[in-house]
């Protein structure tokens, strides 16, 4: 196993966890931002007006996206499973 092969492994590991985490916090900050500019124009307080609009969102966005995001997991992993065949010999 060499220094190369760890690099590029962990590199392909944190661009695999952006990429599939990454629709959802930008669509769960986008809900945050309207209900906040929301409560702020209307000046309602509600701690639960917060929650339940990102957790619909979050919802949602995982449904929506929930096919891309096992295409991109499954293609990691196959690209591990692949390395550690070659790291072996």
């Amino acid at each position: 196993m060499t220094e190369e092969f760890v690099i590029s492994l962990a590199k392909n590991a944190l661009l695999t966890t952006l990429l599939v985490s990454g629709p959802i916090l930008i669509l769960g900050l986008i809900a945050g931002l309207a209900v906040g500019i929301f409560q702020a124009v209307t000046q309602i307080h509600e701690m639960t007006l917060t929650f339940v609009p990102k957790i619909l969102v979050v919802a949602l966005t995982i449904l929506v996206f929930a096919p891309w995001m096992l295409k991109v997991l499954i293609t990691f992993t196959a690209q591990v499973f692949a390395g550690i065949s070659v790291v072996a010999h």
